[in-house]
């Protein structure tokens, strides 16, 4: 690879710099030195301090449409971007061109931040291919590229509550403008870091390949854009979003973005979806809408992601929270955006929320809240208005129709009931019995075994209704009571969620509007002779868009849900949450079908048909058949395990070490734990459990994230003392009293690219402020306090302060402060011993590794 050509032209920039860089410009020379935060050529070296959250206005960020593509961004697949022919003209998308790009970010490895393949080599090759792309840019355009090297801190109450301090990361910035510049930009974002041991083709190399080969489109084109296209290939989201506020917190380009496309990876499959859009700017879904050739998207996806069910995050919040950024198949909505007029005046289309939801990938309907409101609140009074007609009329026997209706409401919520229990029973006898996730690799399984169970049930509740308390009864007239039973259910549920606010309440217009239709079309009594038929056709037709479009979503959701399950920690029963949603699923559709058990003669073959599937597939369940991992290449489901090898040393308030231990830190990142890894492994088992710390901050374990709550059941082995060539150096720089029994700790740490910081103060103490995020101090769940540190290359040592106000007396310390270093990468990232138990674990499994220090201070 010709890294050193790249350098040779492209100069590193201090905070904030930036070279325009037109066709034709004599190229900046490389002194060598990598210029990381250096003084800025012909002037004074710039503080990198964040400054506020950029304020609402003409300067200000105003909105975002954000993508979470789900392994493939644009119009093809990752798998699809590996295959697909050339077949692109100059100026059209080249799925081959993207795949080079692809191919030749992830040969560099695996980019952690701090690493010389991420700050270095990763760089550099983006800068040689965004000099190629320069050169054969048409004159319609100018090119100017950044090299932005942001330091900071913030506060975010992702996982529970943390804060995050930054220095001298990368981020490589271009802005493609008119010749003649631009007032306003949307920008579009990618990561090309990536977590340690992978080399992130999906997350989230793909994204930056696919935005390289858009550059190289836009720029080709002989037709000037009107509003500038700010490409952000960022170089730290994975650690929790830092690059991304860097940028918008920081750099000068921001404050003319008025629009912002994320592209992110979820899992290892599927196809892109519009997951999440700005507050109040519908017009970015409009663009959506017109732009995109292959549409995927809905408002369901969204609200489930901002119910915070999902444990992620992505760059999306920090352009929202702290840039007031709200934000394509890429290319077609990114010049939609860049050639709009709605982009310079976005302030103006800015009118409430808008439902969206794409009909089977053909088109996407979306419509302004309000409309939708209003839409469905007729819907639902339509449906009340038929419904009490119904019960009330003729009034002689509206007692009686009243009684019976209620009747059925009741066994229909009953039904529901017991169904919910009955299968959440079966879930969690799987998960005791240590069969949990039996279905993550096998689809089918889950159906078979929680979808059969709950179809069984709310066909048995109904039968021994019909049997023994609606004996004597109408069929026809149990049929349509229990059919008005459920569409007033629905319309309840349509009415209060509705009312909640939420944009996914068109799915219970759907559930209320086309039954209802369906029934009022139904003129002639069901007993008529030759009835029956046409009765049967036209409820089908009734219920087809909603059953198509429930089918549809519920496969959507599943397989947002299904990687999130193989990383969801040892406390949340997958197979519960599993079973759950399914018998969400199962009690929506047959909401109704509930009306032919009581038209049918006998349901005792369903009955029997249902038991038959569900028994044996639980008992092969049980016999351990389906085994839950795998390997495969094309639809990879591995078991996610998680190694440190870690040496601990507690000290008192006096400076002594009173305990030190060493041993590798075992993590499973499923409820299994490593049931399934003692078998190859046999000394990882339950004897090794790790025992909490109770005096020391997050239990005294070198947690690289607080996500200690997610993962209570982990595992030690004992193993040497590790000696890193790089140790931490941990300094107390002064003491200092201040007013209101307030005593201010100052400190120095240096050491590797990540650390993490763990503040507890001891009881009667209080940490009031800090040097960190915006002084406030932030808790994490339990009541810790959690730094996330990193650096990019030759960052200075990180000074910092806390301020504690404190008892007179305070024998054993105010406060206990542990600092944990992690090695990522180099010469300290593994020890023989870690190396050697990392080569003995099955090919089914993601192991990452790598060595830290744990150091607990008392003061």
């Amino acid at each position: 690879m010709e890294q050193s050509a790249a350098a040779a032209v492209w100069r590193l920039r201090a905070t904030g710099g930036h070279r325009d860089r037109d066709r034709g410009h004599p190229a900046a020379r490389d002194d060598g030195d990598g210029d990381t935060g250096g003084k800025k050529r012909g002037g004074r070296r710039r503080r990198q301090l964040p400054p506020p959250p950029l304020p609402e206005g003409r300067g200000a960020p105003l909105v975002l449409l954000y993508l979470l593509g789900l392994r493939a961004l644009v119009h093809v697949s990752h798998r699809q971007l590996l295959s697909q022919p050339s077949a692109a003209g100059p100026r059209e998308f080249s799925a081959p061109r993207a795949r080079g790009y692809l191919d030749n970010i992830t040969a560099i490895g695996p980019r952690t931040v701090g690493s010389p393949e991420n700050e270095v080599l990763a760089v550099n090759y983006l800068l040689e291919q965004i000099q190629a792309i320069e050169r054969e840019s048409t004159d319609a355009h100018k090119i100017s590229v950044d090299i932005q090297r942001p330091t900071g801190s913030f506060s975010i109450d992702f996982l529970g509550g943390f804060t995050s301090y930054y220095a001298n990361i990368t981020n490589v910035i271009v802005k493609l403008e008119p010749r003649n510049g631009a007032e306003h930009a949307v920008l579009s974002n990618c990561h090309f870091d990536s977590v340690p041991n992978t080399p992130g083709a999906s997350d989230d190399a793909v994204s930056c390949a696919v935005m390289l080969e858009i550059l190289n489109t836009l720029s080709k084109s002989s037709e000037p854009l009107q509003h500038a296209v700010i490409f952000l290939f960022n170089g730290a989201e994975e650690n929790i979003l830092q690059a991304s506020h860097g940028f918008i917190t920081q750099h000068e380009w921001a404050k003319s973005i008025r629009a912002f496309i994320n592209l992110e990876a979820a899992g290892v499959g599927g196809k892109e979806l519009v997951f999440q859009t700005g507050p109040e700017n519908p017009w970015l879904v409009q663009a959506y809408v017109v732009a995109a050739k292959h549409p995927f998207a809905s408002v369901v996806a969204q609200e489930i992601f901002q119910s915070g069910i999902i444990p992620a995050d992505t760059d999306f919040r920090i352009y929202r929270d702290f840039g007031n950024v709200p934000g394509d198949n890429i290319l077609g909505v990114l010049k939609y955006l860049a050639t709009s007029d709605k982009l310079a005046k976005s302030f103006e289309y800015r009118h409430g929320n808008v439902v969206f939801f794409d009909v089977l990938g053909l088109f996407v309907l979306a419509y302004p809240a309000r409309v939708g409101t209003i839409m469905n609140y007729i819907t639902a009074a339509i449906a009340f208005l038929y419904l009490s007609k119904k019960v009330l009329q003729p009034k002689t026997r509206a007692i009686h129709n009243l009684k019976k209706f209620s009747t059925a409401f009741g066994v229909t919520l009953i039904s529901w009931v017991c169904t919910l229990v009955t299968v959440l029973i079966v879930a969690v006898f799987i998960s005791v019995i240590g069969r949990s996730l039996s279905w993550y690799t096998h689809f089918y399984v889950s159906v078979f075994l929680y979808g059969t169970a709950a179809a069984a049930n709310l066909v048995l509740v109904h039968t021994l209704a019909k049997k023994f308390f609606l004996k004597n009864m109408n069929e026809q007239y149990l049929g349509d009571i229990f059919f008005d039973a459920s569409l007033m259910i629905w319309s309840i549920t349509l009415t209060v969620v509705t009312q909640m606010g939420l944009c996914s309440a068109f799915i219970c217009t759907l559930w209320v509007a086309f039954p209802l239709l369906a029934k009022l079309m139904i003129h002639k009594e069901f007993s008529q002779k030759g009835a029956t038929m046409k009765f049967v056709m036209v409820y089908m037709l009734g219920m087809f868009v909603p059953y198509l479009y429930m089918m549809y979503l519920s496969w959507t959701v599943f397989e947002m849900f299904t990687p999130i399950m193989g990383r969801s920690g040892s406390e949340i029963l997958p197979d519960v949450v599993l079973a759950g949603f399914i018998v969400v699923i199962t009690m929506i559709l047959s909401s109704y079908f509930i009306n032919f058990i009581y038209l049918v003669k006998s349901t005792k073959t369903t009955l029997i048909t249902l038991t038959a599937v569900f028994v044996v597939t639980l008992i092969l369940v049980c016999s351990g058949i389906f085994f839950p991992y795998s390997s495969d290449a094309a639809n990879p489901k591995p078991k996610r395990v998680f190694l440190q090898h870690t040496s601990r040393r507690f000290h008192d308030v006096d400076g002594n070490v009173v305990k030190s231990d060493s041993g590798i830190w075992i993590n499973g990142f499923d409820y299994n734990g490593i049931s399934h890894i003692t078998p190859h492994v046999p000394e990882i088992n339950d004897t090794i459990r790790t025992a909490c710390e109770e005096h020391a901050p997050f239990c005294g374990l070198p947690w690289i994230l607080p996500v200690h709550f997610m993962f209570r059941k982990n595992w030690y082995l004992p193993a040497p003392e590790i000696f890193p060539r790089s140790p931490l150096h941990f300094k107390v720089l002064s003491k200092e009293l201040m007013p209101w029994n307030s005593v201010r700790l100052s400190f120095e740490v240096s050491g590797p690219s990540h650390m993490s910081l763990y503040v507890r103060p001891h009881e009667g103490s209080v940490l009031s402020t800090w040097s960190l995020g915006d002084g406030i101090p932030v808790a994490s769940l339990g009541g810790d306090y959690f730094v996330f540190y990193s650096h990019g290359l030759q960052a200075t040592p990180w000074h910092f302060w806390v301020e504690l106000t404190a008892p007179e007396k305070h024998s054993d310390g105010i406060v206990s402060l542990a600092i944990a270093a992690h090695y990522f990468f180099g010469e300290d990232q593994k020890s023989p011993q870690l190396y050697a138990l990392l080569e003995r674990f099955p090919n089914w499994t993601f192991s990452s590794g790598w060595s830290c220090t744990y150091d607990l201070f008392v003061f």
